[in-house]
């Protein structure tokens, strides 16, 4: 038993440790590949005249998609700051989604709302719509409202959003967020002008001279995300944010930190190598054929936004067409965080849901060199170090104690790899905070960044051990088919004085 006992625990260990380095070399890469990312992205910013795309009858129209269900808190502030972005042509469709508040009688009565004949063409099945408004006043003619029967998730008012947009490309959204004005314009930037956009490919041989040509191949832009931030604690004037601040509630303080991480070192590190592996639900813009061409948002998928660009990009290797998906660095989106542990975790257990979910529906494509980048590694990352992750952790927690109780552990390297862990993960965050300060002095004073970088010293203790715990749950709620409804965040409202 006790030569069993001793291969189990060399195989085990070893394994863990092949893991934990593998997982630690990665986020040392992402930290290096987003830095470049950032540089880049800040040298070209340079030579780019953003505010000829302000005017220019040129610029590509965009229709941003907003799905709202019982959002009569915060619905108005938000609508009004998505009809003042900076942006030639452009059109707001806010999708309300059976509401059983005053969301729609809010609408109606703000922008001066009337029920119109409109040019409806369902091409993504959604639920039925019941009608659609545009005002009688020329000052919001940019807004269109659709209401609808309710699709019991954001999907399917994404796709009504999609059916009815007029433009080549949509921007989706959530109403609670708050969108910078320039946004449209930097977002549209990699659809434009992608560097490397010629793409060097070996074409068949000449019927006259019988060789073989270069061929180059332009690369299409389906996908372009930018950094998300926590508004929570910030100050808020009819829709524009006037004071950045970190939140000051632990759990949105938490957030505001792990946002800077994933998108500022994460997302921007994968999009240097054209990896990303998704586009985020609260902003996200998309080419609009390939979207509709892949079926749209799946309203049975728990996790909409990271399917769609799966799809997405599946449908463009199926098809043999060259495509990207990019992100830009700098924060064009503000969101109302969970501002309690219940609503949190209801949050977070939706997205565990949502991955175990992908990672079941897509499985063929993982490993699968048909799929390229998407095949090798993208979607083997998300398996490994995303789906896996919590499962590791939680078996290594209980095999740490084991040990422990049993005498099984030697005490000094055990408390030298755990500090060396724990402040591994204090640095890469401290990093992803020092790279956001690089592409923008969001916060006024230091001493502002440094109390949000004390949080990376708290996270591995009190806020990561949450979201593993989050995550199994979602695991656990998809396997026994739990039922999951599309309900109300119980949104405070931004701007909101507390009691």
């Amino acid at each position: 038993m006790q030569s069993i006992w001793h291969y189990i625990k060399s195989f085990y260990e070893g394994g863990i440790f092949i893991y934990g380095m593998t997982m630690l070399l990665m986020y040392a890469l992402l930290a290096i590949l987003s830095y470049i990312a950032i540089m880049q992205y800040k040298r070209k910013s340079v030579y780019t005249d953003y505010a000829q795309l302000t005017s220019s009858s040129l610029a590509p129209g965009i229709s941003i998609i907003a799905p709202a269900f019982n959002e009569g808190v915060t619905i108005i502030q938000n609508v009004r700051s998505l009809l003042t972005l900076n942006y030639a042509l452009y059109e707001v469709i806010i999708i309300n989604d059976g509401s059983t508040d005053d969301t729609l009688e809010k609408l109606i009565t703000e922008f001066e709302m009337q029920q119109v004949d409109f040019a409806y063409n369902e091409k993504i099945v959604t639920k039925p719509v019941r009608r659609i408004f545009k005002s009688g006043n020329p000052a919001y003619d940019k807004l269109v409202v659709i209401d609808k029967v309710n699709g019991k998730s954001k999907a399917d008012a994404s796709n009504a959003g999609i059916n009815a947009a007029a433009f080549d490309y949509f921007l989706c959204t959530d109403v609670d967020c708050i969108i910078e004005k320039d946004t449209l314009i930097k977002m549209i930037q990699p659809f434009l002008g992608e560097e490397d956009k010629k793409v060097r490919q070996v074409g068949e041989p000449c019927p006259e001279c019988g060789y073989v040509h270069i061929i180059e191949e332009n690369r299409r832009v389906i996908a372009t995300g930018a950094t998300l931030r926590i508004a929570n604690s910030s100050d808020i004037e009819e829709g524009v944010i006037v004071r950045m601040r970190p939140p000051k509630t632990l759990i949105p303080r938490f957030q505001e930190m792990e946002y800077i991480r994933s998108y500022v070192l994460g997302k921007m590190g994968w999009s240097l190598i054209n990896c990303v592996p998704n586009v985020s639900g609260g902003l996200g813009l998309f080419d609009k054929e390939i979207a509709i061409k892949a079926g749209g948002y799946d309203p049975l998928s728990f996790g909409e936004d990271m399917d769609l660009v799966t799809r997405m990009c599946a449908y463009m290797k199926d098809n043999k067409q060259k495509y990207a998906v990019r992100y830009i660095p700098t924060t064009q989106c503000w969101t109302e965080g969970p501002p309690n542990l219940k609503i949190f975790g209801r949050q977070r257990t939706r997205w565990g849901r949502g991955l175990i979910q992908i990672m079941t529906m897509h499985r063929r494509m993982i490993f699968n060199p048909h799929y390229g980048k998407m095949g090798m590694i993208v979607m083997p990352y998300n398996l490994f170090f995303e789906f896996l992750a919590p499962f590791i952790e939680a078996v290594g927690i209980i095999y740490y104690i084991f040990i422990v109780a049993t005498g099984r552990i030697n005490g000094h390297n055990a408390l030298l790899l755990l500090l060396f862990v724990y402040l591994y993960s204090v640095m890469i965050t401290s990093i992803a905070i020092l790279w956001d300060q690089f592409v923008h002095r969001n916060y006024k004073t230091w001493i502002e960044v440094f109390g949000l970088s004390l949080m990376a010293f708290l996270e591995p203790i009190i806020y990561h051990p949450l979201i593993v715990f989050f995550a199994l749950r979602g695991y656990y709620f998809f396997i026994t088919g739990r039922k999951h409804v599309w309900g109300n965040m119980q949104r405070k409202g931004f701007g909101a004085k507390p009691a």
